[in-house]
């Protein structure tokens, strides 16, 4: 590698005692650009990359066959002269649900609190970053995609710029159609139980996503959009769980949280970004692609500059399109 990335971890005092009894100390990566120096009064712009559902932090070192892995990728970027020098942190907000979609919730734990108030000016103590939004931008796929739409929109006075690869949005193409699914396998695999569910994850020796994978989608949503607040750790279903039948008034409390339906209300916050970059591929499993069209709609009919691209993909894959956006905040974002 041409520049470092340093492995450290925070002790988080918004996470103590979360409803699940997840770990309250994280890991943090710490990318170094190879220009990178803690002498003198340089100071670098800063990038915030967040995961998908079920993203553990160590997963950036997964590597496919012909392909570099995250680190490197993101070595290569700024190794080749093109990009500014630029501080990028990898962040781990895992649940025992598999997410936390960057936001509060009193099922899950205080992760945007954490993220905001607590990660960012950690980083900023410890390293030579400009301590300012302007210069700070957040970016990540899937659930990292919706954090990297909904977190600047509530906080930003944190973040300056964002980047969604896929991220989560249109909430009635990416997320209701898979009520039924999970209602059926449910029914007919876990005797019509979450209950049942999360015993037999729990025990089995594998993760077969094709048995486990929707059902805790499905559920590691609801503790972020409509979770128990009078149960904490537990969650209010968008959906009768034997029919699949939509529960509306629940279902009205995900959409409130839907990135398409939130811009219009968040329209100076976005319009006082630096760089919004979107992309999906136009085959994403999920439809994010059509989010990520109802989204770049919201920002068109207001006037928000903004770049959507849509390439021949679908949801996988997508690891080599990190560099592209990564480099368009790291440009925008420097002084």
């Amino acid at each position: 590698m041409e520049g470092r990335l340093e492995q450290i971890a925070i002790d988080s005092e918004v996470l103590a005692e979360n409803p699940l009894g997840d770990p309250a100390r994280r890991p943090i990566y710490v990318y170094l650009p190879p220009g990178y120096s803690e002498s003198g009064e340089r100071r670098y712009p800063s990038i915030y990359v967040i995961q998908g559902m079920t993203g553990q932090l160590d997963m950036w070192w997964n590597r496919t066959a012909f392909e570099p892995n995250m680190v490197e990728r993101i070595d290569q970027l700024f190794s080749e002269g093109d990009t500014p020098d630029t501080v990028v942190v990898f962040v781990d907000a895992w649940t025992s649900y598999g997410g936390s979609q960057f936001i509060n919730s009193a099922a899950t734990g205080r992760y945007m609190d954490y993220l905001c108030d607590e990660v960012v000016s950690f980083i900023d103590e410890r390293y030579a970053t400009i301590p300012l939004r302007d210069h700070r931008g957040l970016t990540g796929k899937s659930s990292g995609g919706y954090g990297a739409m909904v977190v600047p929109m509530m906080r930003a006075d944190v973040f300056g710029g964002l980047a969604s690869h896929a991220g989560d949005a249109l909430f009635e193409a990416c997320y209701q159609t898979e009520f039924p699914v999970t209602a059926r396998i449910l029914r007919d695999k876990f005797d019509g139980s979450f209950e049942v569910f999360w015993e037999r994850l729990r025990r089995a020796e594998s993760f077969d996503w094709d048995v486990f994978g929707t059902p805790l989608n499905t559920y590691a949503m609801a503790a972020c959009y409509s979770p128990d607040e009078s149960n904490p750790g537990h969650v209010v279903l968008p959906f009768d769980i034997e029919t699949g039948r939509l529960a509306d008034d629940v279902w009205q409390r995900w959409l409130g949280w839907d990135p398409v339906r939130m811009a219009p209300k968040h329209l100076e916050e976005l319009a006082g970004m630096k760089r919004i970059y979107l992309d999906a591929g136009r085959a994403d499993e999920y439809f994010l692609d059509l989010g990520a069209q109802a989204f770049s709609k919201e920002l068109t009919s207001a006037g928000i500059e903004h770049t959507l691209e849509l390439f021949e993909g679908t949801h996988g894959g997508l690891g080599y399109r990190y560099p592209k956006a990564i480099g368009e905040l790291a440009t925008a974002l420097t002084p």
